[in-house]
């Protein structure tokens, strides 16, 4: 027989058969590759040395009973629909339930996500048919807790600490569990939220409980509207009318001195934009999810038109009844000796929109500095007579990125941290300020509502891209070659290798 002579390890020759097949010649570290073996038999016919194929042997990976295979598959669409209804984006969420199935030992399985549904399929080789499994998102909620609690159980799930059977009670009080706080905390800290937002917009302590008083009415009606099952774009509708009709009738009654009444829209504005998913929407256009993305988008600017419709309305109702018609109110200056204010303002927004969302009091803890860093960070760029969009981008780019290195550190979802500390930043003033010229001054102007969508975005984009920068920090300096999983915000941070065997 000839002989196929090639140098080995030590120096010593190694002899192989010619017609020896290709895996044959493989190392005993790899598993036989079946594909390889199949096409070699088609080349070359089988011989005395070289026996057939199996024809019971299946190809592709071999993965547990249909049971377990569907006991894994409800989980993770479980923990996927969670991660959807507190804001996480698609990248995450496909991530995560991956990196779950991989754990719980689903061998290769393919997830699509859009907006509304999810769906996750295993493949089981050539012989079974896969399996494939569907789970509709149907309901969206801030509960922080329910995200941070899950983001542990998902940890504990991938590290092989608990198992699936484990995993579902866990669950089950995770999402059956009530809200960490009473419900009139959360109204308190959504009117807490306006008064910190008055503050960073230069008004007074008069505005700011006027504004609380203001906000906390808009969350009940909009609590009670809830109960009837009102489409959310009607509930900003009415949010955006009875804020900016109590605003006008509180400065008609004079009971309000300042020259700057106004601004209690603008911060009941605000509030009434915290909600929206705008952060979300942006990391799923930039990850290449693109109808999620176009889902969200479409969510975030019919809840816009809402409030958009609802404000312009009560303003036109002002001027049908001839009431005093308010100034327009004016970008506030900054100064120097006004950052410590902002400061101050922008950490108090942040803390107050994480205590509305249910968070944790660690995430309320780091929610409070990123707003504090984000605020100076914007202040002190607005100082250096920094456009609006670009200091915020700027404010964004850092507060992504602290949160990045820091947040899961401490145990705390990036997520979390990101939009409450974009919070204090959004456009509530300038949004206003179009809508007003809009619908009161003649010839109205689109270029400050423009400008409102400018910075709205650009906090969005700033923030997934500190997340993005903050890996490579997070996983050591010197680690640079590790490929990155791209901007994440939520879920395991280990890339998923995924093989078909």
């Amino acid at each position: 027989m000839k002989i196929n002579e090639r140098a080995g390890q030590g120096g010593h020759r190694r002899r192989w058969p010619i017609l020896e097949s290709p895996d044959a010649r493989s190392s005993q570290r790899h598993r036989p590759n079946l594909l390889r073996r199949r096409a070699w038999h088609i080349l070359e016919a089988p011989t005395a040395q070289q026996p057939a194929v199996e024809a019971e042997e299946a190809l592709g990976p071999k993965p547990p009973d249909d049971a377990t295979v569907n006991f894994v598959l409800d989980l993770t669409l479980r923990i996927g629909e969670v991660q959807m209804a507190s804001g996480a984006g698609a990248s995450d969420v496909t991530a995560t339930i991956l990196a779950l199935t991989s754990a719980l030992g689903l061998p290769h399985c393919e997830v699509d996500v859009i907006f509304t549904s999810i769906t996750v399929t295993c493949h089981r080789g050539t012989d079974l048919a896969p399996v494939t499994a569907l789970r509709v998102v149907r309901s969206r909620s801030l509960d922080y807790t329910r995200l941070t609690e899950t983001e542990a159980l998902v940890r504990q799930i991938v590290r092989g600490r608990t198992g699936a059977e484990e995993a579902v009670t866990e669950l089950d009080h995770i999402t059956s569990a009530p809200h960490p706080y009473a419900r009139w905390t959360a109204t308190a800290a959504w009117g807490g939220l306006a008064g910190f937002i008055t503050l960073l917009l230069g008004g007074g302590l008069d505005i700011a409980v006027v504004a609380m008083i203001i906000t906390a009415a808009t969350d009940r009606i909009g609590r009670l509207l809830n109960r009837f099952h009102l489409p959310f774009f009607f509930q900003q509708v009415v949010g955006g009318l009875f804020a900016t009709l109590s605003a006008m009738a509180i400065v008609s009654s004079n009971i309000l001195t300042t020259p700057q009444p106004t601004l209690v829209v603008a911060a009941a504005v605000t509030v009434l934009l915290s909600g929206l998913s705008t952060v979300s929407a942006v990391q799923d256009a930039i990850t290449g999810y693109y109808v999620t993305a176009a889902g969200r988008s479409m969510e975030t600017a019919l809840m816009s038109a809402g409030l958009i419709t609802g404000v312009v309305l009560a303003l036109r109702i002002a001027v049908m009844l001839r009431l005093p018609r308010t100034p327009l109110p004016e970008v506030p200056v900054s100064t120097a000796q006004h950052l410590p204010v902002i400061v101050i303002g922008g950490a108090g927004a942040a803390a107050c929109f994480a205590l509305a969302s249910y968070s944790t009091m660690r995430a309320m803890l780091v929610a409070t500095a990123a707003g504090a860093i984000g605020a100076l960070v914007y202040g002190a760029v607005v100082l250096a007579q920094v456009d609006a969009v670009t200091a915020s981008a700027i404010a964004a780019t850092l507060v992504g990125f602290c949160g990045g290195v820091m947040a899961r550190r401490l145990k705390v979802t990036p997520l979390v941290v990101a939009v409450s500390g974009i919070t204090p930043l959004l456009p509530g003033l300038s949004t206003y300020r179009g809508l007003y010229q809009l619908a009161v001054s003649p010839g109205g102007n689109i270029a400050t509502l423009m400008t409102a969508v400018a910075i709205g975005l650009a906090l969005a984009a700033g923030v997934v891209l500190g997340e993005y920068l903050a890996q490579p920090v997070r996983t050591g300096l010197g680690r640079l070659e590790r490929r990155l999983a791209g901007p994440r915000l939520a879920g395991p941070m280990e890339p998923t290798e995924r093989r078909l065997e």
